[in-house]
């Protein structure tokens, strides 16, 4: 998000996408769903936010078009490195004002692997395509699994938000296939340390456009601020909430896993989400 509040981007890079209709139905063509290759499946997600002018773009690409390393992720014409219809070309910059290697499981048997490499950071955009040029405050995590989202999850809510003293607080509730309930509370400190925080009360937000359940859990009711995203499945949004004894802008965004794998869901992705092989 920009230091003005105007500007925003999100950027996620895919290995086997949890959101491709293309990678699940592979699965299911399958007696062994893990047979499948998710080099095969790889996509770039990148979404501006604007008050007058947001774009998204995610097309996935087949592995002839992928090449990846410790320090770079390239995916047909478009590339991340770590030293980073209508078109979107740029450069983003990250820099981490403070690198993590702590990782914590969010399922039972360890399959499902989050951690936030860069909890804050400094982010520069330089854009062609749109014009836009402006800096701001980010954040940089990693999901890793060893299996289908849907064979372990339900849904969750996901939020962070940055604290007064530069403090980055995370909240992961995660309901896992069979209902158990599972919250990460934790303070990513600008000197490099990891805390935990007393998982706060849930409350409950009024549904999306598409009917999506969501809430947050906060020392009390949330009010959103700015929807960036809303999907049958998915949203994500800027919330006002109060945390940790303080008033705070965090980013919130929910998962429902039975409405991503849906027949319907899935036949309406292609539609969002072309794929060259």
């Amino acid at each position: 998000m920009s230091d003005c509040g105007q500007f925003g981007i999100t950027l996620i890079a895919f290995v086997g996408s949890v959101f491709s209709p293309y990678y699940a139905w592979a699965r299911n063509k399958k007696s062994k769903p893990n047979d499948v290759d998710p080099e095969n499946y790889c996509a770039l997600n990148v979404a501006l936010y604007h008050p007058t002018s947001s774009r998204w773009a995610m097309t996935e690409r087949g592995a002839r078009h992928v090449s990846r390393g410790s320090d770079f992720f390239k995916v047909g014409p478009s590339e991340i490195q770590w030293d980073g219809t209508h078109r979107i070309r740029g450069t983003v910059r990250v820099h981490a004002e403070q690198l993590f290697t702590f990782a914590a499981p969010l399922d039972s048997n360890c399959q499902h692997m989050w951690g936030p490499i860069a909890p804050s950071a400094r982010v520069e955009v330089q854009l062609n395509q749109p014009a836009q040029s402006w800096s701001g405050h980010g954040y940089l995590d990693s999901n890793e699994g060893l299996e289908p989202i849907d064979g372990a999850f339900q849904k969750w809510n996901w939020s962070r938000c940055r604290l007064s003293n530069g403090d980055t607080a995370v909240l992961y509730d995660v309901y896992s296939k069979q209902g158990v309930n599972k919250v990460l509370a934790l303070i990513f400190s600008q000197a490099g340390d990891v805390k935990t925080f007393a998982v706060p009360s849930d409350f409950a937000m009024s549904p999306t456009f598409w009917r999506l359940n969501r809430s947050m859990r906060a020392d009390g009711p949330s009010k959103v601020l700015q929807q960036l995203e809303d999907t049958p499945f998915y949203q994500r949004a800027l919330l006002q909430t109060q945390l940790m004894g303080e008033t705070a802008v965090a980013f919130h965004e929910s998962l429902s896993i039975p409405r991503l794998v849906s027949p319907i869901v899935q036949a309406m992705l292609p539609f969002r989400m072309p794929r060259i092989s």
